[in-house]
């Protein structure tokens, strides 16, 4: 088994291991098992009374751990185009040497739209607020307005505009303490995302993601995936801090400072 086998499989041991609670609904996703999504009415996508396509509702994600496959099945690998410094930062990465996951600390953007648990969105005409069922986490988007001042987080610092029926989401200002994936693909403070939302039809989401950072990519490059809609779930609690057992008894090692 290759060193980068293992570290994944690690990665994922650390990403489960810290949550209190892994619903079933996610298992099957982690599992590779194909799961039943109940039948709905099929439809063109609702709107909003301005007239816009109305993300509303709690969406099922793909799990996707690995940003290089390219297939819904996490089949194809597409090589990504990684500068000197962003290879090296690649190959070092091992998880048992200390995943910031690991010690709860935010997952940050791109790691927290590809975890396998569902995501629920609210809607008017002024934001956008994605709420992460993993961690209880949120992300405010504002529409049309300007970036701010700077400051690099966690999540970033996102903005928000419509180009036709699509909602695009330009994302700047991380502090690069994150990874884009679960098996730890890297990026810098100079990472640009690019989201696009578009609902296309009463029960799916198109999601496009596009990572741009000159410091580890050559170029940018990206990922694709579709959204279901479940009225059948509600979002559930999630603390990781409360039960990282693991952390407490020395099985993890905290991320450097």
């Amino acid at each position: 088994m290759s060193t980068r086998i293992l570290s994944f499989i690690t990665s994922v041991a650390l990403t489960l291991a810290v949550a209190s609670l892994i619903p079933a609904r996610c298992l099957a996703q982690v599992a590779g098992v194909p799961e039943t999504i109940p039948k709905s009415t099929s439809g063109p996508a609702p709107r909003t009374p301005d007239g816009k396509p109305d993300f509303s509702g709690l969406w099922q994600r793909p799990y996707v751990p690995d940003m290089s496959k390219t297939t819904k099945d996490q089949q194809g690998t597409a090589d990504l185009p990684f500068t000197e410094a962003g290879l090296k930062a690649w190959k070092s990465y091992d998880a048992a040497n200390g995943d910031y996951t690991g010690s709860c600390l935010p997952f940050g953007l791109m790691r927290s739209m590809n975890s396998p648990d569902p995501i629920q969105i609210m809607q008017n005409p002024k934001y956008v607020a994605l709420l992460y069922e993993q961690n209880t986490w949120f992300h405010l988007i504002p529409i049309d307005k300007q970036h701010g001042n700077g400051v690099p987080t966690w999540f970033g610092d996102s903005v928000g505009h419509w180009e036709g029926d699509t909602l695009v989401v330009d994302t700047i200002n991380f502090n690069g303490r994150t990874r884009l994936d679960t098996i730890g693909h890297p990026h810098s403070d100079a990472l640009h995302v690019v989201e696009r939302f578009t609902r296309t039809d009463a029960n799916h989401m198109a999601y496009e993601v596009t990572i741009d950072d000159p410091k580890i990519f050559t170029k940018p490059w990206t990922n694709k995936r579709t959204f279901t809609l479940r009225t059948d779930w509600e979002i559930m609690e999630y603390s990781c801090e409360e039960n990282n057992k693991d952390l407490y008894d020395g099985h993890l090692k905290p991320p450097p400072r």
